[in-house]
């Protein structure tokens, strides 16, 4: 791991540990109303599309979930309390895979080392006996400030490139039916980048939904890379959020943090560029 910090936190640790900021970052429909409805105490509520992206109008131009400005990021951090002291615990309903570990690869990337994400999440820590809260949560704003990313990204033209570069491996983290082609629930084709291998996130985890042990992600992922380097390894998914998960099972075994394809299939599928179909298989 990059820092000290373990990126991984878990319930019982959470418990134990009272200053901490926690970030409730479940997804689903009506997610402000549920977390109003009951979310962990002292939580504040984050948004995919209005916190941790900028939604174009058009998808083939960043894909689903382009980040937005380093600047913008500051402001919402600002809005939610947090200073660059603060010691961060963020949490969904999905493992980390929906939108904790994208929040926590955003923290990283401005700078922010004391980030935590919840291990088994919203579920593990109420079977671990958290106190849950209803309502709006109350704190004073700050002034976070930040101006750059500063974990590597690459964009739809440095894909191209790598992929024709055998020293280059590109990993596609969603379930194997997306990544084959014979399912697509969320963009216009199925299919994948031509090149790419296909490493699901869930793989991240143990059968109780919980990651698997630093060493085992370890041996795991030094064989899927083999001898190509973290700048030489690209990592995404659907809309660069998932793709987070994988990053952050990476850093947990303690390798280097590949690089970043935010735009992914979302934006790779809209764009004319080559693409490994089912019918071409």
């Amino acid at each position: 791991m990059s820092t000290t910090l373990s990126p991984i936190i878990t319930a019982q640790e959470l418990i134990a540990n009272s200053n901490i900021i926690l970030i409730d970052a479940r997804a689903g429909a009506n997610t402000f109303e549920s977390y109003q409805k009951e979310h962990l105490k002292g939580a504040r509520f984050i948004d995919l599309n209005r916190d941790l992206a900028a939604i174009p109008e058009n998808p083939a131009n960043g894909g689903r979930h382009p980040l937005p400005s380093p600047e913008d990021f500051s402001k919402v951090l600002s809005s939610l309390g947090i200073s660059p002291s603060d010691h961060i615990v963020v949490y969904d309903d999905k493992n980390g895979s929906n939108f904790a570990a994208r929040f926590w690869w955003m923290m990283r990337a401005i700078g922010h080392e004391k980030i935590q994400v919840l291990n088994g999440g919203y579920q593990a820590a109420i079977q671990a006996g958290f106190t849950t809260n209803s309502g709006i949560e109350n704190f004073e704003k700050t002034a976070y400030q930040s101006q750059e990313w500063k974990l590597p990204l690459v964009n739809i033209e440095e894909v191209e490139k790598a992929r024709k570069n055998d020293q280059n491996i590109i990993i596609d983290v969603r379930d194997k039916n997306r990544f084959d082609g014979l399912v697509e629930p969320l963009d216009l084709i199925a299919g994948h980048i031509p090149g790419a291998v296909n490493v699901p996130l869930t793989e991240n985890l143990d059968e109780n939904g919980l990651f698997k042990s630093a060493n085992e992600l370890a041996e795991k992922y030094k064989a899927v890379i083999g001898n190509k380097t973290s700048e030489n390894t690209i990592v995404h998914c659907g809309s660069g959020v998932t793709a987070c998960h994988t990053l952050l099972a990476m850093d947990y075994a303690g390798l280097p943090i590949p690089k970043l394809y935010v735009g992914s299939w979302s934006e790779w599928s809209r764009n004319h560029r080559e693409m490994a179909l089912k019918e071409n298989k």
